[in-house]
């Protein structure tokens, strides 16, 4: 499953509001997610307009006196159902607009090698996320995890689950801006069958390992 993507640092807004999605300019600034680490996530406000906010990847258990994520991803087939998941599909959705996404080949020799997806028309991706408030002793960490769908034609080379990629039109609904009963926001949790237009990169030679890169920040 997916373990690092990469967004660009001075695009987000860009993509985020209403505009269609064009080619991520070459050159740009580029930060690295992982798991732990800081992410920028579209969502709803308050005032039900879009907005962009730093989020931290993993949901941690309550109760605990530190964040240590116990979940990275929820599988799309079942998020409606499992308690962890469950409040916060129904009620706190968002999007990860991304430039690339890792998946991990397990090897026979126990390694994992990375490969790098990213589509060849540099079009960014939309990844399907849901999000909640974690709190502790340093207040409330708002904190994001992936939701998982099976692998496509050219992911399943690789392994066996990948990213739930929202199609443009279908952000509306994702997001909550238009009602639509939970039925139908769970049917847009489906394989991303594009393959044929996604370059997979080995990441050692991947195009996304050349721009500089800038980790992102821990909260804590």
């Amino acid at each position: 499953m997916c373990g690092k993507f990469t967004q660009m640092a001075t695009w987000k807004e860009v993509v985020a509001f209403s505009q269609p999605l064009v080619a991520i300019p070459e050159g740009g600034e580029v930060t690295v997610s992982t798991p732990m680490r800081l992410a920028q996530v579209m969502r709803l406000g308050e005032d039900g307009k879009r907005e962009i906010v730093p989020m931290r990847w993993g949901f941690s258990k309550p109760g605990k006196t530190s964040f240590k994520p116990d979940h990275m991803h929820a599988r799309g087939e079942t998020i409606d159902a499992r308690p962890m998941f469950r409040e916060s599909f129904a009620e706190r959705r968002g999007i990860v607009i991304v430039e690339t996404f890792n998946e991990g080949e397990a090897l026979p020799s126990g390694k994992t090698k990375q490969w790098v997806i990213r589509p060849n028309d540099r079009k960014p991706i939309a990844i399907a996320v849901i999000w909640e408030d974690w709190h502790g002793d340093d207040g409330a960490i708002p904190c994001f995890i992936q939701v998982t769908v099976p692998a496509n034609a050219l992911i399943a080379k690789i392994t066996d689950r990948m990213p739930a990629i929202l199609r443009q039109v279908d952000w509306p609904v994702w997001l909550g801006e238009t009602d639509a009963p939970l039925t139908d926001v769970k049917a847009l949790l489906q394989t991303f069958d594009d393959a044929g237009n996604w370059d997979l990169d080995e990441q050692a030679s991947s195009k996304s390992a050349k721009p500089k890169t800038k980790p992102q920040m821990d909260l804590f």
